[in-house]
């Protein structure tokens, strides 16, 4: 199963693409209104408003043999300690050797930009993160199908 952290995941067409290839299903779960699909494999969940609705439900339910694909340091860190996989939608794995450094560096720069040290801008997306993407979740799917 691949959990998606849908609310502004710029890759959604590509973890259909690959989902479809290894015959995963995918769960798309968001707060807002999510494009129907008439695809079996494909399913939205739409949660309230509430504040981190979405990241409690997918940490409630992802867990070892599944993917999660989140931007959420936090939710990925809750995710980790699961088992499951989980990556970034530019590619980046979140796993137990980094975990930890990541929440670090995601605590560091909210307190920069709390202080005015740091405006907070991030790089845009790219083709190179795309690229990136779809050869790590190919590769995290495959892991989970051979269960390793």
């Amino acid at each position: 199963m691949i959990y998606v952290d849908a609310d502004a995941c710029p890759v959604k067409p590509e973890i259909l693409k690959v989902a479809e290839r290894h015959g995963l299903e995918v769960t798309f779960v968001a707060n807002s209104g999510l494009r129907p699909s008439r695809d079996s494999m494909v399913r939205n969940v739409i949660v309230s408003g509430a504040f981190d609705a979405a990241d409690n439900w997918i940490a409630e339910r992802a867990g070892v043999g599944d993917i999660v694909v989140t931007a959420d340091v936090p939710l990925a860190g809750r995710c980790v300690v699961r088992g499951a996989q989980v990556t970034g939608p530019t590619g980046r794995i979140f796993d137990e050797t980094n975990i930890g450094m990541a929440t670090a560096m995601r605590d560091l720069g909210a307190h920069l930009r709390e202080t005015g040290e740091s405006k907070g801008y991030n790089a845009a997306f790219s083709a190179r993160d795309r690229s990136k993407f779809l050869e790590v979740l190919d590769r995290l799917c495959r892991r989970a199908k051979s269960g390793t």
